[in-house]
């Protein structure tokens, strides 16, 4: 059996302005919490209950929350 991998749009909200808002995540589904690679560190985002239509697709939206610091 072979796995199929999809892809999900997702919108951003808050967080640094050179983050895209519109954010591709490999996934068939939205997950709680997104952790997003920037410079030195990681942007953590958490979904929210609200959908952003962007050209007529409706995309989940996830929340700025906190950033930490890649362990070394």
């Amino acid at each position: 059996m072979s796995v199929t991998s999809y892809s999900l749009l997702v919108f951003l909200r808050g967080g640094p302005s050179d983050i895209p808002e519109i954010h591709e995540v490999e996934s068939g589904s939205a997950e709680d919490r997104l952790k997003i690679p920037r410079w030195n560190g990681y942007e953590h985002f958490a979904l929210t209950q609200d959908f952003k239509d962007v050209g007529g697709v409706l995309m989940p939206v996830y929340q700025w929350s906190y950033r930490t610091a890649i362990a070394e």
